[in-house]
């Protein structure tokens, strides 16, 4: 078994076939290692695009390539049959963020007919890598950058060839290397012929808007006065508002008043609640005679 740390380049451009914006991968790269973390195999490939004539300025100026390299490019049907043959069955696939993951699963979808790109097994390495940072006592935001992560390591990085596939491979293979503990990595390592594993990644969460949808608890509209614990009554109706649910709340015991606020946010399989309650607070005017 071998490890593939896979890295793709993207551009974002208008598909008309489907009246939207997608992110076209236009290169595809990775370093293979074997069982010490040494590289032993690097594929690099920039694809021509399916529908376009040209890259964005931004996109030319993170990864170095132009509209002319893009047009010299290969077909992505072709990238991916390349990288395909490439690696293995056996290989455990790695991507910086499992960002990459809904790209080729978008340009699958909608620029490929039934080619897929393989991964068998898969992890998501930016995540095990911040695990390990915090391990480590080193300080680190919710999602790192590679390069952010490589200094935290003290590895040295060329900073001119980030965002250039292969390159972004070779850097995130040197944390891999730093960092790889048999153990904890085990656990991140996800088999992607589970059913669900492509349509969680595919999943995207949204709020429930729905007061009457079943995935609502509605216990979670009950709350109690924040001074006397009495439990709080509805005044009118929960009305969809800032993203969620909001209504006006009195406590009969010390009459109080209050406006809630309830948020349902849909996951794959499970549904986040957000819930706010503040104090009203009646500002009494200064009535003096003049």
């Amino acid at each position: 078994m071998n490890y593939i740390i896979l890295d793709l380049e993207w551009d974002g451009a208008y598909f008309p076939k489907i009246n939207r914006f997608i992110n076209q991968i236009l290169q595809i790269g990775a370093v293979k290692l074997n069982e010490n973390f040494d590289v032993i195999e690097t594929f690099d490939v920039i694809i021509k695009s399916s529908f376009s004539k040209r890259v964005s300025k931004r996109f030319s100026e993170l990864t170095g390539i132009t509209k002319e390299d893009m047009l010299k490019g290969v077909s992505l049907e072709s990238a991916f049959k390349a990288y395909n043959k490439w690696a293995n069955d056996t290989d455990i696939t790695m991507t910086w963020s499992n960002s990459d993951i809904y790209t080729v699963l978008e340009n699958e979808k909608h620029l490929l007919d039934g080619n897929k790109l393989k991964i068998n097994k898969y992890l998501d390495l930016q995540k095990f890598i911040q695990g390990e940072m915090r391990l480590s006592g080193i300080e680190c935001t919710s999602q790192i950058s590679l390069l952010n992560a490589a200094v935290a390591f003290g590895i040295n990085v060329d900073e001119s060839l980030l965002h250039n596939a292969k390159a972004d491979s070779t850097v995130a293979a040197e944390l891999l290397k730093k960092c790889y503990n048999k153990e904890r990595f085990s656990t991140f390592v996800l088999d992607t012929s589970d059913p669900e594993f492509f349509e969680r990644y595919m999943f995207k969460p949204y709020y429930i808007s729905d007061i009457n949808d079943k995935d609502i608890d509605k216990s979670q509209f009950e709350f109690c006065c924040t001074a006397c614990g009495s439990p709080l009554v509805l005044k009118g109706k929960w009305r969809q508002r800032f993203g969620g649910f909001s209504a006006c709340l009195v406590c009969n015991a010390c009459r109080r008043k209050y406006f809630a606020n309830v948020k349902f946010r849909k996951m794959f399989d499970s549904v986040k609640v957000r819930r706010r309650l503040s104090e009203k607070i009646k500002n009494k005017a200064n009535n003096n005679d003049m």
